[in-house]
């Protein structure tokens, strides 16, 4: 297999990281700060705020042209737009990079706000009270529920993904399932909110029958 050398570039990451070039042949390999793949942008820092940026931009160009088109602004018109045009972008593979600063989680939620003051019928009410009248949950609870699905699938070897990110615990005299996951130490941000570790607690505190 031919690789396309000028398509093949270096991310440097760490604090402590010295920069060196790298080279495939004789040819040396381009330096980015950040690379897209599989529609996840992925920054040198790790952090999420890149891939926010850019999901909560198309998310609302959409919810644009669906205010500037769409006269008759009803629940039963604006809702099913949203659901199916705007929403998937907000959610696509966050499991990946599910944000834990607080500006990026109240960046993503004011699109979901957005939406709900679209429609005339319940846009002078709280936003809570907007969700529970349109039966929504709030982005980061959605989010929240994704990784459980995602652990599950994992756990349930329903997804290919490798069970080397988790370390089992023994089962000994403790409450709840017997497949419980131990929470590994982290110096930075980006381990300690990584996925295995963020999700840990709560996978833990499930209950038998939930599995």
């Amino acid at each position: 297999m031919l690789f396309n050398l000028d398509k093949c570039k270096v991310i440097h990451m760490g604090h402590n990281n010295s920069n060196e070039n790298y080279f495939m042949g004789n040819h040396t390999l381009a330096t980015t700060d950040e690379e897209k793949d599989l529609g996840v942008i992925i920054h040198k820092s790790l952090k999420p705020a890149r891939q926010v940026s850019e999901s909560t931009k198309k998310a609302n160009q959409i919810l644009g042209i669906i205010a500037r088109n769409i006269h008759y602004k009803s629940t039963d018109t604006i809702l099913p737009l949203y659901k199916s045009l705007v929403r998937p972008h907000l959610d696509y593979c966050s499991q990946v990079w599910n944000p834990y600063y607080k500006k990026d989680i109240i960046q993503l939620e004011k699109v979901q706000r957005r939406m709900t003051r679209l429609i005339p019928a319940i846009k002078d009410y709280p936003y809570e009270t907007r969700l529970k009248m349109l039966r929504l949950s709030t982005l980061e609870t959605r989010r929240f529920r994704n990784d459980l699905i995602e652990m599950f699938k994992i756990v349930k070897e329903m997804d290919k993904t490798s069970h080397s990110l988790f370390t089992k615990t023994l089962y000994g005299r403790t409450r709840g399932h017997h497949q419980k996951m131990a929470i590994c130490a982290s110096r930075v941000n980006c381990r300690k909110f990584f996925f295995s570790n963020r999700i840990t607690k709560a996978w833990n505190k499930l209950p038998s029958a939930a599995l």
